[in-house]
């Protein structure tokens, strides 16, 4: 049996059984062989990325290197395009971020008030959307008519609040905010927009930081809208312009003999490693920024809903 003791600015758990200490092992070596079970893929796409094209067909690399090679980054830099699309995806990134940031508050914020009599039904109309939607052809469509069609509104405008981050920053607003300041404020002649920007949003920095992330990450790896909706190469994200990189190099093999086209196969392999890494390192760069926040706003924005 576990043993919960607090002292001043912790709580220490002592374990006082064998079978205590078993759960605790089993727990450990389960966690271990996740990390691992993660990791190991991660770390070969990065090796390959690193190696020679003939050592990647031949099956020798796994977790190092073999015959270190920088082939598939100089390729990938030295395009034209690639400047010009990890712009647009910084811009669209943003854009978009700031959109979802500023429509989840506005709409989270009044759902967690108790005095909205409405918020039952609205919350209902919101959880709808998570199960049904128009379709992709009818949505096509309405950004057709709405003249947005190879623009950034057409990618930032459609998505721009998601219901699960609405619904854990609504949470998020009713665990941290008691009823008791908000009356205490209107007592004070405190508004309900003053409120929010002066005391609810600097006390929700963690569900703040947590939104950010999962939608900053969702903006970078969009894939699919982007390419439905845009059609000028020079609006193309990153992703849209490394899928251009490779297809470009898989049609130009085609009238190739046997030997370029071999050889153009194996550089096409080495580039598709090394564009998962050029794609991957800018939001694995964002995450240590709000790491802090992340555990902390997930676990209290959905303890309670």
């Amino acid at each position: 049996m576990a043993k919960t003791i607090k002292k001043k600015n912790a709580t220490v758990r002592y374990y006082t059984k064998p079978k205590d200490y078993l759960y605790m092992a089993l727990v450990h070596i389960l966690c271990a062989v996740s990390v691992i079970c993660i990791m190991i893929p991660l770390i070969y796409v990065v090796a390959a990325s690193f190696s020679s094209p003939k050592a990647l067909l031949s099956g020798q690399v796994f977790l190092l290197p073999v015959d270190f090679t920088l082939r598939g980054y100089k390729m990938l830099l030295h395009h034209e395009l690639l400047v010009t699309g990890f712009c647009n995806s910084l811009l669209y990134t943003v854009v978009g971020t700031v959109i979802n940031l500023v429509m989840t508050v506005l709409a989270a914020y009044p759902l967690s008030r108790k005095d909205l009599a409405i918020r039952n039904p609205i919350m209902l109309l919101f959880t709808f959307t998570m199960l049904f939607n128009g379709g992709m052809i009818p949505t096509y469509i309405l950004i057709k008519n709405l003249g947005m069609l190879d623009s950034i509104w057409a990618l930032v405008v459609p998505t721009s609040i998601s219901v699960w981050n609405l619904i854990i920053t609504r949470t998020y607003f009713q665990s941290t905010i008691p009823g008791e300041v908000q009356e205490s404020a209107s007592v004070d002649g405190c508004d309900d927009f003053t409120f929010l920007i002066k005391i609810a949003i600097p006390l929700a920095k963690p569900i703040l930081a947590v939104n950010v992330l999962l939608y900053a990450v969702g903006h970078w790896n969009s894939y699919f809208n982007k390419m439905m909706y845009l059609s000028t190469n020079t609006k193309f994200p990153l992703q849209l312009v490394l899928r251009e990189i490779l297809v470009n190099m898989g049609t130009a093999g085609m009238t190739l003999d046997v030997t370029k086209q071999l050889e153009m196969q194996e550089t096409k392999y080495l580039l598709q490693y090394s564009s998962i890494i050029v794609g991957s390192v800018p939001v694995m760069l964002l995450y240590p920024f709000v790491q802090k926040y992340f555990v902390k706003g997930i676990m209290v924005g959905a303890i309670k809903g």
